[in-house]
């Protein structure tokens, strides 16, 4: 059969048809085909221009500096700017929030990045002819652990940081670096790294990047090389009052869904500070309902968060301060008392706190009186509420209405020597004792407090735990997860 010009072209179009349909398609992991996915050897630097506010911006001198050089220029962000930006001619804009109208391989921002490196660039920054290829050539150059490479905007050095990332505890750790080992800088930066590194990463152009990539990073223990030549900053009018309150509003915002995304919800700084991201009174706890005694973060790997531990110890301390104006005699119980005499504070993976109580003493406290009496939850003028447990005849004080944390308070009576309670939960150190062990109570260090104790800590813990409890720590039910095998 003769093959006419006509017939050729209306085959390759089907055929390219075809195949545009087939990259569409996605597969079980929602990724293109790996025959569709583009070439990323192809020598050079893309630069992203991410990090910038819709509102009085330098985009577009900075995507003109960088463009000149010339280097592939692309504009990241969730919408196209608003105010719109007259971008440069064959500058790429990629709209990052994905689209019911738009094919699923142009929702990958890998798509638009065919180069071997890419170069993450910040507003009001100015290309350097030459200067992304030195910090290309210190990529490779590096050991193989290197697989960032900083260069200061502005003339400012940029300080090198260690970044120490606590999983189990949910914490970001920052302190002094040296320039053999950097995990973090700080000040304005281009940070350049393989293309196929940032593609790598689960939030490869979250907000803000710099900490994004820095956290991502120090996960994988890469390295991260300063080289001391910088780009220069733009001058920039100052920003109007009302730009800057918008400005460290969305940067706050950002960062906590950053942290929300990464799982952290401490930082400590290089100097001390902390920036919390957790629970607080005004939210709900961090966690949900714990099932067979073994809340849903422990099977995850993780501890209690931080956040967390913080409500406890201020709502422990509260409820102690109370009781003891009250004149009612309370005592540290269970986990609580472990958490006490092996370190002075509630156990890192425990979720409550337990205190015993003398039960003729209830009285004595206006709030478990008014509980007792109106069978309601009342709130107490410090935001903390008290209330009867649902379970039995015992007592919790929360965090606050909306944050569930809590102190439980088990209100045991003496019977022949002995001390005993109306309700039992069936846990394996939920057992009566002597009361010679609360004549007298003892004072003993607690969550940053002075808390009372049993006059023999260990024979009284041994007597609820079994022997060696003090020495062998465990998970609250072994049987579901156990400490050794974290």
């Amino acid at each position: 059969m003769r093959v006419t010009p006509c017939t050729a072209a209306l085959a390759g179009a089907i055929g390219l048809n075809l195949l545009l349909l087939y990259c569409v398609w996605r597969g079980p992991g929602g990724s293109p085909p790996p025959s569709c996915r583009p070439p990323r050897g192809i020598p050079g630097v893309t630069v992203v221009l991410r990090d910038f506010e819709d509102f009085e911006n330098d985009l577009v001198g900075t995507a003109r500096s960088f463009a000149s050089l010339p280097v592939p220029v692309v504009v990241a962000a969730e919408t196209e700017p608003y105010p719109p930006v007259p971008l440069p001619e064959g500058i790429d804009f990629f709209p990052l929030r994905p689209a019911a109208d738009r094919p699923p391989p142009l929702a990958h921002p890998e798509f638009r990045v065919r180069t071997r490196h890419v170069a993450l660039v910040p507003d009001g920054a100015r290309a350097v002819p030459g200067l992304l290829e030195r910090m290309r050539d210190a990529l490779e150059e590096g050991a193989g652990e290197t697989r960032l490479v900083a260069a200061p905007v502005g003339s400012a050095p940029l300080r090198c940081l260690e970044l120490r990332l606590e999983k189990r505890e949910w914490t970001a750790r920052y302190g002094p670096g040296t320039p053999g080992f950097c995990q973090a800088v700080e000040g304005p930066a281009v940070l350049l790294l393989r293309t196929r590194d940032l593609f790598a990463l689960p939030f490869p152009l979250a907000q803000p990047v710099p900490t994004a990539i820095f956290i991502q990073a120090a996960l994988r223990d890469w390295r991260l090389r300063v080289i001391p030549a910088a780009f220069p900053a733009a001058r920039r009018s100052p920003v109007s009052p009302h730009g800057r309150w918008k400005s460290e509003n969305l940067a706050e915002t950002r960062r906590r869904r950053l942290m929300r995304d990464l799982g952290i919800k401490r930082e400590v700084l290089a100097d001390g500070r902390e920036r919390w991201y957790g629970c607080g009174k005004e939210t709900a706890r961090c966690f949900g309902t714990v099932h067979a005694r073994t809340p849903q973060y422990l099977l995850a790997g993780r501890w209690t968060p931080p956040c967390c531990l913080r409500a406890l110890r201020e709502t422990a301390r509260h409820v102690a301060g109370v009781l003891e104006n009250a004149g009612v005699r309370y005592w540290l119980e269970g986990g609580s008392l472990l958490g006490a005499v092996r370190h002075g504070d509630i156990i890192p993976w425990d979720y409550d706190v337990d205190f015993g109580i003398y039960r003729e003493d209830v009285g004595k406290c206006r709030w478990l009186a008014a509980v007792a009496a109106a069978g309601e939850a009342v709130e107490d003028a410090d935001g903390f509420l008290w209330e009867k447990a649902a379970e039995g005849d015992f007592y919790r004080v929360h965090y606050s209405r909306s944050n569930r944390l809590h102190v439980d308070l088990w209100p045991f009576y003496p019977r022949g020597g002995v001390m005993t309670k109306d309700t039992w939960l069936g846990h394996p150190q939920d057992v009566e004792f002597p009361e010679v062990f609360l004549l007298p109570r003892v004072p003993i260090p607690f969550a940053g407090f002075t808390a009372a104790a049993p006059n023999n800590a260990r024979a009284f813990l041994e007597l609820k735990f079994g022997p060696g409890a003090v020495e062998n720590p465990e998970y609250p039910n072994p049987a579901v997860k156990r400490l050794e095998k974290d």
